[in-house]
């Protein structure tokens, strides 16, 4: 994937909304994890992106996310809980596209995915 644009509007919001006064990886890691948690609505419903080697689903794959992983297991990347068939699995956020959710989830989702797309860590 080609790493994107400069977005300056979406820079300004990470880095003074999301990441404000985050001077570590575990600070960074708790600012999105709760910029997340306060933001997305869930359920809501999203596609598999692209399939990964740790992570059962396959490309084109819908479901349901209903909700965030716990802080410990987001402290490298954020994983969302998922509902596959009769189980609940946790997945990398950045596996999935948003496909009906509100506008704010939609933002957030979009925060996220770019954050990674442009190579930016913990």
């Amino acid at each position: 994937m080609a790493k994107p644009r400069n977005q300056p509007d979406r820079e300004e919001r990470i880095l003074f909304e999301i990441v404000v006064d985050a001077y570590n990886e575990t600070e960074r890691a708790m600012g999105w994890y709760y910029y997340l948690q306060n933001t997305l609505q869930m359920p809501f419903t999203a596609k598999c992106r692209s399939a990964l080697a740790t992570s059962p689903l396959k490309s084109g794959d819908e479901l349901d996310v209903i909700a965030m992983a716990t802080e410990d297991e987001c402290m490298s990347e954020v994983f969302v809980v998922v509902k596959l068939g009769a189980s609940e699995l946790a997945v990398p956020l950045a596996q999935l596209e948003c496909t009906a959710a509100d506008e704010a989830t939609l933002e957030a989702v979009a925060d996220w995915h770019y954050w990674v797309a442009r190579g930016y860590q913990y």
